[in-house]
């Protein structure tokens, strides 16, 4: 702990600036031995980069210790490669020509750099061109081309994401590796995090306990921001970038500007993006009451000494998002009622790193106050038509983080030890009854190692955890409870290998425990849920669900063609789910919340070709069956299969097609619907306007204006999902 504490204070840039960094220099050419410059050089542990001169060299001050060198090129293929630097290091870099689009190193699999194919976990992500083209106000519609995502989606503004079929408390949000608090139980509630400040995602698709605690059952998604600007030699570095973009199905408006800059080792970046939208469009007319508005700003700065840092981050996300009633107000009025939901999210993030040695320590913490307030506009009495704004519920969730990390990695072996702690305060007003206040405390100790053997042929990796959590609720008589404190101790485990019997095939197997505790409305719910005609009760004796999970893969990484199979089998002996009773309270069925063993089967495919140079064609499968073992039932809202093929043009001109398949094992409280096929087209192009370098960006979405209704929305009984959308990005000054 006092090692870790004095990390934080070492890496202020007076207090490490008394140590010397080493050198690391090279040179990056392509396979005929030409200098490749503009490439970017990375130190993956440390965030620092740098890109070659115009003869392909480089040089980067680092710390003695070993690194992940990254090393990436717009058509070639990334290279990554460990470095032990002590004193001046050289190393040499060749590349060799790629079509495709790489994300060569992982940091949420292990919790420090790893390549991605050495880490057993099945892993995806999203950077680059693909996030640009992607970026919105949901990260769940986002994230929804990746292998294993969908979207349990409350129209287009509002989702949350689903990974293997497992969404809402199952699946864990990180932002730099820092958990996100918000309120999973609720479907209108998703994860409150602005893609424009976004660098890449990162998903893990399966447990993940063992390194971030509860609710990893399902999966993690990692949200990393853009590193700060870095001024090599003191020099003082100053530049902006700006979006704009527009989108014709619901009038949506989004501005985003950016401003960065750094001199010597300090870097700073100021940001904020604005979206304005009107109601939704289907092909049979307008979704009433669907716009939204949303304002979000990021601020942070930070010094890097020659052996550590030290980061702060400031961010804001928020908005009002209006929500579509089966019996919702007609259309002219449409946008002055109905419910509205106010989101306001901020967070206050903390890092220091100092590397000592063998050793990198870390200590990172942060404060988040999430607050969701539903309301809605009902008519005064006597007050001639006029409405009034009515406060549904007030929900306030303040939780603060710590993690201190001690990452070693001198040898083949390298891994982390690290401990965790989080605090949560939770206060609940309104008039309809949600979930009693309440507080949590919890603490974790776990370590994670990893071991290249036989030259890098077979990597083995480990990791165990074990968690106590206390939780604290009070008495509520609108609620029937009385105060009750609940403890639970849970441990989480994972053991998993790579075999590459040659150089482009990895083999990977993994095992993973892990686990999620339930929520305060699972526990605590005692009221009517409108939005789903039901009266729903909780069950204060609910424990833990703990789930184990086995996956196996197939990567094949050649010049031209690129193929993955994975496939997985996961059981959860505790697994949450609410069921029909046969009492009514006020003409509402009561639904009860229980346990039950369940278990999910599923697989992923996708296979990527260059069929021509520059013309590229991808395809790709997933599908997931989930089972109520003891009903004897399928459990509700599992994705159906999907299927997708896409075309492309180098960066300039992209084709998709997306065929969902009709959900043949529905759940007894599923709305089954058909299946559909959609089409989409993007393209870009660089131009230059106003003597400035800028990017201009034109995609159609749903290209043939389909009637379809999306298993996973929540509008599906009464509304379509939205028609055609053409949207329009123009942008400059982005940082890749």
């Amino acid at each position: 702990m006092r090692a870790l504490a004095l990390a934080v204070l070492l890496a202020v840039p007076g207090v490490a600036a008394a140590q010397t960094a080493d050198t690391l220099t090279g040179r990056v050419t392509d396979a005929a031995g030409q200098p490749v410059p503009v490439a970017t050089v990375e130190a993956s542990e440390l965030g620092r980069s740098t890109t070659t001169a115009p003869d392909g060299t480089f040089r980067l001050a680092l710390p003695p210790g070993r690194y992940t060198l990254v090393v990436r090129r717009a058509g070639f293929a990334p290279v990554v490669r460990g470095v032990t630097l002590l004193g001046t290091v050289a190393v040499d870099v060749a590349l060799t020509p790629s079509p495709f689009r790489l994300e060569p190193v992982t940091v949420t699999a292990t919790r420090s750099p790893v390549a991605a194919d050495a880490s057993p976990l099945p892993f995806a992500a999203l950077a680059g061109e693909q996030l640009r083209q992607a970026q919105g106000v949901s990260l769940a519609h986002v994230l929804e081309a990746l292998p294993g995502l969908r979207t349990l989606s409350t129209g287009a503004q509002i989702g949350k994401p689903v990974i293997r079929g497992l969404a809402g408390p199952r699946v864990l949000v990180l932002e730099n590796g820092s958990r996100l608090e918000d309120y999973s139980w609720s479907d209108e509630d998703g994860p409150s995090v602005e893609t424009g400040f976004v660098r890449r995602i990162e998903v893990i698709r399966g447990p993940a306990s063992v390194l971030y605690g509860s609710d990893a059952l399902g999966g993690v998604i990692n949200v990393i921001s853009e590193q700060l600007p870095d001024a090599a030699g003191g020099a003082k570095l100053m530049r902006t970038g700006f979006t704009l973009s527009g989108a014709t199905n619901n009038a949506e408006i989004g501005v985003a500007g950016r401003a960065e800059g750094a001199r010597g080792t300090f870097g700073w970046r100021v940001a904020g993006v604005g979206r304005f939208a009107g109601p939704l469009h289907t092909p049979a007319g307008e979704l009433d009451n669907t716009g939204f508005g949303s304002a979000n700003a990021e601020a942070l700065a930070g010094w890097r000494g020659a052996r550590g840092g030290l980061s702060f981050r400031v961010a804001h996300y928020g908005g009002e998002f209006k929500l579509l009633e089966a019996n919702g107000p007609d259309t002219a009025s449409a946008e002055q009622g109905g419910p509205e939901r106010k989101l306001a999210d901020e967070r206050v993030q903390v890092k220091g790193e100092r590397v000592a040695g063998a050793w990198r320590l870390v200590a990172q913490g942060q404060f988040q106050r999430h607050s969701l307030i539903e309301v809605s506009d009902d008519t005064v009495p006597g007050g001639g038509g006029s409405l009034t704004e009515s406060e549904a519920f007030n929900l306030l969730l303040q939780t603060a983080s710590l993690d201190l990390l001690a990452h070693h990695g001198a040898s083949a072996l390298q891994g982390t030890l690290g401990v965790s702690a989080v605090g949560q305060w939770n206060d609940a007003s309104g008039r309809i009854p949600l979930v009693p206040d309440a507080r949590l405390a919890s603490a974790a100790a776990f370590a994670f190692e990893q071991v290249a053997l036989a030259g890098g042929r077979w990597s083995l990796l480990a990791g165990a955890r074990v968690d106590a959590r206390r939780l604290s609720a009070d008495a509520d008589t609108s609620l029937g409870m009385g105060a009750q404190t609940r403890t639970a101790t849970a441990w989480s485990g994972d053991l998993g290998v790579v075999w590459r019997p040659v150089t482009a095939v990895a083999v990977s197997a993994n095992v993973g425990r892990a686990w999620r505790a339930p929520t305060l409305f699972e526990l605590f719910a005692n009221g009517p849920h409108l939005g789903e005609a039901r009266y729903e009760r909780g069950d204060p004796t609910l424990v833990p669900e703990a789930g184990r999970s086995v996956d196996v893969g197939v990567r094949w990484g050649g010049r031209r063609v690129r193929a993955e199979l994975a496939a997985y089998h996961h059981r959860i002996p505790h697994y949450i789910y609410i069921r029909p009773d046969t009492v009514f309270i006020d003409s509402l069925r009561v639904y009860q919340y229980a346990q039950a063993g369940a278990e999910l089967l599923g697989a992923e495919a996708s296979l990527e070709a260059e069929v021509v140079p520059g013309f590229t064609a991808r395809a790709r499968l997933d599908g997931v069956r989930g089972t109520n073992l003891t009903a004897h039932e399928p459990l509700p809202l599992v994705p159906p299969l999907r299927r997708g093929v896409t075309l492309a043009w180098r960066d300039a001109l992209e084709l998709d097609v997306d065929a969902y398949a009709r959900q043949d094992r529905p759940n007894p409280l599923d709305i089954q619907t058909a299946g559909y096929t959609l089409v989409h087209v993007s393209a870009g192009r660089e131009i230059t306007l106003f003597g400035r370098a800028m990017r201009l960006d034109v995609a159609v979405r749903n290209l043939f204006n389909t009637s379809y209704r999306s298993f996973l929305s929540r509008y599906k009984e009464f509304a379509l999902d939205p028609g055609r959308n053409i949207i329009v990005r123009l942008s400059a000054g982005d940082v890749d």
